[in-house]
This record gives structure tokens, sequence and C-alpha cells, in this order.
């Protein structure tokens, strides 16, 4: 039977990524020893109060149709959230909740974008930015961040990008895969463009809570950018919250009432109890996120340690999040190679850097998702599997 042209939009190397992370799955199922580290789900339990919030929360019955947009009461503290840590204001008006921050990208791309619009999209870039963008029928228009210059990003080559077609430009900082971040001036440089060539700034903040370097920057404090910003953010990995899909778009109120228009015919409103928890994750003194994020800075710190000094491979160590990229070109091994041959010989999964663009060819991206022992041991047996691929390579 037929289908539409939208399955072929949506397919391709982004959705082929995940093929090593489900045979890893697949075999850890069968009783194997495999160390995953393909993925980023925090390997934490979502703190106690939260559970228990979704508990009381379904005693009281909250298991009927809620608010699309999301119920004011977590609007509200989605505000307070950001002005607690960002010190800007963000009115309940302004934002919509959605199943997670996945869906936010994906309803954002579907109000914004028609056939034929571009999106300038750095790249290493996260693996479903791709399909998001072409489900719409637009285009990405790639622009390489330089190994060489540790992915950061150059906002000149941003602009050289910019061309007729271009409708927005969709930047993810703190970054994945590399775990880098961007500067005020940098954004403050990205703002320029946008109001120079008239363009949307779409701007994915899901790891802002889990910089170890510096502080988090966001258009959402640049002046006069309010109008043509989305932000996009969830609870996933700054509260371990992977599977609860409770994330949240940042957008001009008009904006906000079309993706309120796709969102009742996608989503009918995300489940009350899950979002009575999220209030509490927002607006509690939770001490389990200070020490996930000191366990994810102190594992990103073990790993490089442990790659430090090798001759077959170097760790890119990142300013945030929850990932590491690893250089193995002196291997003479492809990403997928290196990739294939760590889960076979050793059981540990990661994914190709090829997953994420070309740019990212010759590199791994491995995640600080195990607890630190194993993590530590993962790391020296990549070291060491490299070594020897180091000393057979021709």
């Amino acid at each position: 039977m037929k289908v539409s042209a939208l399955t072929q939009r949506i397919a391709g190397e982004g959705a082929a990524a995940w093929d090593i992370h489900v045979r890893a799955l697949k075999r850890q199922a069968s009783g194997e020893d495999i160390t995953v580290l393909s993925v980023g789900d925090p390997d934490f339990t979502t703190p106690a109060p939260i559970i228990e919030a979704a508990k009381q929360s379904l005693d009281r019955g909250a298991t009927h149709y809620a608010d699309v947009q999301g119920k004011g009461e977590l609007r509200e503290a989605i505000s307070r959230h950001y002005h607690r840590h960002q010190g800007v204001e963000v009115s309940p008006e302004r934002l919509i909740v959605m199943a997670g921050a996945q869906c936010g990208l994906y309803a954002t791309a579907q109000c914004l974008l028609d056939p034929g619009d571009e999106v300038i999209v750095p790249e290493p870039s996260y693996v479903t930015y791709e399909a998001v963008i072409q489900s719409t029928g637009a285009r990405l228009a790639r622009v390489p961040l330089r190994p060489e210059a540790g992915f950061r990003l150059d906002v000149a080559d941003i602009a050289a990008a910019i061309n007729e077609n271009t409708r927005a430009i969709l930047l993810n900082s703190p970054h994945n895969p590399t775990g880098q971040s961007m500067t005020r001036q940098q954004w403050e440089q990205i703002a320029e463009l946008c109001h120079r060539h008239d363009l949307w700034l779409i701007s994915d903040e899901v790891y802002a809570e889990l910089i170890f370097e510096g502080e988090h920057h966001s258009p959402l404090a640049l002046p006069d950018m309010a109008n043509r910003s989305v932000v996009i953010s969830s609870l996933s990995k700054s509260h371990a919250m992977t599977g609860w899909r409770l994330g949240w778009v940042v957008a001009p109120k008009a904006l906000i009432e079309h993706l309120d228009n796709l969102a009742l015919c996608m989503l009918y409103g995300c489940p009350d109890f899950i979002q009575d928890a999220a209030i509490t994750a927002l607006d509690s003194d939770l001490p389990e996120l200070a020490t996930m994020h000191a366990a994810y800075r102190e594992r990103r710190d073990s790993v490089c340690r442990a790659l430090d000094g090798a001759d077959s491979v170097k760790a890119i160590c990142p300013d945030a999040g929850m990932f590491v990229m690893v250089d193995i070109r002196a291997t003479g091994l492809s990403s997928a190679e290196f990739a294939d041959g760590l889960l076979d010989e050793c059981g540990i999964s990661v994914l190709s850097g090829e997953a994420f663009g070309p740019s990212a060819a010759g590199f791994v991206r491995l995640s600080l998702t195990q607890p630190p022992e194993r993590l530590r041991r993962a790391a020296t047996r990549l070291r060491e599997f490299a070594d020897a691929c180091l000393v057979t390579s021709p």
C-alpha cells in the first residue's frame, strides 16, 4: 500500500544512527554484560519528591484531560524557574507545555517552516534535527564545526550561510554531541544576524543546567529578541526525567496560539499528574540536582583523565552536558567501524560521530551515564581497544 512522501523525509542517517544502540540493548537483554554509553538517558532515579507528587496527583484523580497549553500552575512554575535561574521574565502566556523537548521542536518546525525554506544548523548536530526539519519540506543548511577548533561555533560561518531562502537559525547550547557552550558575545552576534535578515532563532536548551565551566546564556536575555526567538527545554536531563516526557516551548504569544492549535490535534494536552510532578520538580529545592551535576562533572573528568596522553585517541573535554567526543582518527578506522568493533570485542556501545554529521567523522560520542567505576573501566577499555587498532593498522 502507498504511504506518504513524509516517510522518506523523516528517514535517513539520523534514524539509522540508533541501530548500534538497539543492538547493544538486545544483547544486554539476552544476559550479556554490555556497558551502554550510546544514549543520553541518565542512570539516576527521578528524585523521590517528584515521584511522590505524581502519586498524590493520581490519588486525587488527576487522570482527565488537561489544559492543552499546559495547566496554568505549571506554566507559572516554569516562569518562576526562568526568573530564578536566568534572571529573565517569561510570562505564562508565552509558554506551552509539550511531551518533551523533541515534541516541542517538531511542533515549532511545523508552525514556522514551509517547503523551500532553509534552516541553518551547526553540524555535527543532534540526530533528529534533520528529520524534524525535512518533515516540513524545508532543508537543512549545515554549517560545519571544525574539530581543530574543538567544535566551537564561528559566527562568521553562520553569516556566510544566510541566503534568500533562510528562515531560521537552530542552535543548541550546551551542544549535543560536543558539550560546547556559546558565549554571550556569540549570542549577541547571532541576534544581530537575525535582526538584519529577519530570521527566527530557535534555541534548544535542554542541557542548560548541566554546565561545568562558565554560565548558560540564552536569547531570552537579549534585548529585542522576544518576538523572534523560540526556546525549547525540558526536565529530562536536569531532573533525570527522560521517560516522563515533559518539556516546553517559550515563544511569542502569536506563535504559542499556533502551537496550541497543533497540540490540540496532536497531543490534546500532557497528562495532568505528570504536570503536577513537574511543578514539584521546578519549585522544590532538591539536593539530588546538585548531586547529579557534581557526578556528571566528575565522570567527565574521569573519562578525560583515562584518555589523556594516548596516541590512539583524544577526548575533547566538554563545557557541559553528559557526553564526551573522542577523536579516534589515529586508529585508521571509520567512526562506524570503531563503534562496531568496540561493541563486538569489548561489550561497550558508543555512537558513531558520523551519526551527527560529516564534520564528526573520525569521532565517537561517549555518554556519561554509568556509575563512576564502570565508566572509568569502559574508558580504559576503549583506550586499549584503540591502542590495539593503532598497532595493527597499516
